[in-house]
């Protein structure tokens, strides 16, 4: 069995037909069965029920399926790293970023670029679940988030460069007479008002991190809603819904009019940033120089 088997078999797993598998592989069917029935024969088991419509991995297959992907994606990244010993850093990096960290990106990419300008980028935002399994299928190399990363794959599958703690503020609608005059506010001040929290169902990390603070102060926020979105939370800030807390980086990604933001007094809690890559991944030369701008 070869590389170029395993090939065949991971996209006809993937595909669940012989005939969408030899389409995506740019090939005829009948040599795609035989290399399907070579495979077969020569590990002396079923990979596939071929009993329904669609073709179903048997359990033997699910552990090749398994394992396959795994020698592939370190025979790519092989590749990959020896290439660029003699072609220096160049390609395309793809990063992942959850929404309230991208303004970490630009001016980082910036410094970057003038050191290696023949690397381009590609960048997808998500939630810490998204991310996960982007990096999982090695989709994106890095992923810049917040800390602790939510991952159902466990914290003991990736490495992780923490970055400066990101302090947290309070933002408010700037039409609120009662809070004009502030110029900084408490905890207890913030309960008083309707409260909306930014939470996932698959990320709760920074909610929590906010709940803890108020309860600590011995507090109950009145959270009248919970948002998925950065810029729909700050919609309602600015509508005048109720105030919210953040990381103070974020507000540099959204220039939303009508909120004002302020340093919260009697607390001092900050949110935990990173970047985030799977441990078993061998890094491209241009992922490691950009986690070098990080520390420079």
């Amino acid at each position: 069995m070869d590389i170029r088997q395993l090939r065949y078999f991971l996209t006809i797993a993937q595909e669940g037909q012989i005939t969408r598998a030899a389409k995506q592989l740019n090939m005829e069917q009948p040599p795609l069965s035989r290399q399907l029935k070579l495979m077969e024969e020569e590990l002396g088991v079923t990979l596939f029920d071929r009993s329904g419509k669609q073709l179903q991995l048997t359990h033997a297959g699910e552990l090749l399926q398994n394992r396959a992907a795994s020698l592939l994606n370190q025979f790519n990244e092989t590749l990959t790293e020896v290439k660029e010993i003699h072609a220096g850093v160049r390609g395309m990096l793809s990063i992942g970023a959850v929404v309230s960290c991208i303004s970490l990106l630009p001016q980082r990419i910036h410094i970057f670029r003038q050191h290696y300008p023949e690397v381009t980028f590609k960048i997808r935002e998500g939630d810490h679940s998204l991310l996960a399994d982007q990096l999982d299928k090695r989709n994106i190399e890095l992923a810049v988030t917040r800390l602790p990363f939510e991952s159902s794959f466990g914290p003991e599958r990736y490495a992780v460069q923490p970055l400066p703690s990101d302090p947290f503020v309070a933002v408010l609608p700037s039409s609120w007479a009662s809070t004009a005059a502030l110029s900084e506010i408490s905890m207890r001040e913030l309960a008083d008002y309707p409260f909306l929290s930014l939470k996932t169902d698959q990320t709760i990390g920074m909610h929590e991190r906010v709940i803890q603070e108020f309860k600590r102060g011995g507090l109950e926020p009145r959270v009248i809603c919970e948002c998925s979105s950065v810029a729909i939370i700050l919609a309602l800030v600015a509508e005048g819904i109720g105030t919210t807390i953040l990381p103070e980086s974020v507000m540099s990604s959204f220039a939303i009019p009508n909120i004002r933001t302020l340093s919260i007094t009697s607390a001092d809690f900050q949110s935990d940033v990173g970047i985030v890559w799977l441990k078993d991944h061998v890094l491209s030369n241009r992922a490691r120089h950009f986690l070098d701008t990080f520390i420079e």
